[in-house]
């Protein structure tokens, strides 16, 4: 079953010691075959949308190649949820449906502004996320023609549309069809640390860019995480402060999303502070 995403830091503490996980494990060896409205408050401050989970969702133990192509273990992504703020009609702000995939200029690339007549921009580490899309039903094969749907908090911990101070924003939102190898690259910036949550980005699957217009059209939802040390290395670096003690005060094992395994959502990061960083990650689904 899919984890529920916690993030007001007193309902995390009451919260973790009886949430109960439970995963239906569907792995593929190579060469064998074998919504609900949330309550709206700022970051660290609101409890996440519930949603049914796959059948098809796998265990955590071995990950993805990054290129596409199946490694030892080829399985399909965990389903995660999508918390409070995924702007994806699944729930409203103050201002009514928040459905940020209904507006013009959703399809794009670098996500760093807003758009659609908003004009902020966050700020933070330069980082392009590459995301390969694969089908575990035919041995982690390259998915082209597909959508996804990538949304994050900015470096204060912020979701756009949602929290105080950026509800009028709509940045680091894009969506983005697979190309012939499976793949969208999204240019944006390094999400902060939050109480309560390993710092992450999340994202929802489609079949293709026409469906790709809300939650009840969605194959997958998922979220990915980043290497503590690369986190470390970041919130080291001007603008983010507050993630330092955040970090600090969480892990993998009491992150109440990650803490049954990470092997298939951690990404591959190469880079640094003077020049930005990459970030890959496979995404297995069966289709």
């Amino acid at each position: 079953m899919q984890h529920h995403d916690h993030d007001h830091p007193e309902g995390l503490a009451s919260d973790i010691g009886t949430l109960l996980k439970r995963r239906r494990a569907l792995l593929w060896l190579a060469g064998t075959a074998s919504v609900v409205s949330a309550p709206l408050l700022a970051c660290g401050g609101g409890h996440g949308d519930s949603a049914s989970s796959s059948s098809s969702s796998s265990s955590k133990s071995g990950p993805l190649s990054s290129s596409g192509s199946a490694s030892s273990t080829c399985a399909v992504i965990p389903e995660e949820t999508a918390g409070p703020f995924p702007g994806d009609g699944s729930n409203s702000t103050e201002s009514g449906v928040a459905n940020a995939l209904m507006l013009a200029g959703i399809d794009r690339s670098d996500i760093r502004s807003s758009f659609g007549g908003a004009t902020g921009v966050a700020t933070g580490m330069a980082l392009t996320v590459t995301l390969t899309l694969v089908n575990t039903n035919t041995n982690c094969t390259d998915l082209s023609g597909y959508a996804i749907y990538l949304w994050h908090c900015d470096g204060a911990g912020r979701y756009s549309m949602y929290s105080p101070g950026v509800t009028d924003e709509n940045y680091l939102r894009g969506l983005q069809v697979t190309d012939s190898k499976g793949q969208v690259t999204f240019t944006t910036v390094f999400p902060g640390c939050y109480p309560g949550r390993m710092p992450h980005m999340h994202f929802e699957v489609y079949r293709n860019l026409a469906t790709a217009t809300g939650a009840t059209n969605k194959i997958r939802t998922s979220q990915l995480a980043f290497p503590v040390a690369t986190c470390q290395e970041v919130y080291a670096t001007s603008g983010y402060s507050a993630s330092v003690a955040n970090l600090a005060r969480i892990s993998f094992a009491t992150d109440n999303v990650f803490s049954d395994g990470t092997s298939l959502q951690v990404a591959s990061v190469t880079g640094s502070t003077s020049a930005g960083y990459a970030a890959a990650l496979t995404i297995g689904v069966a289709v």
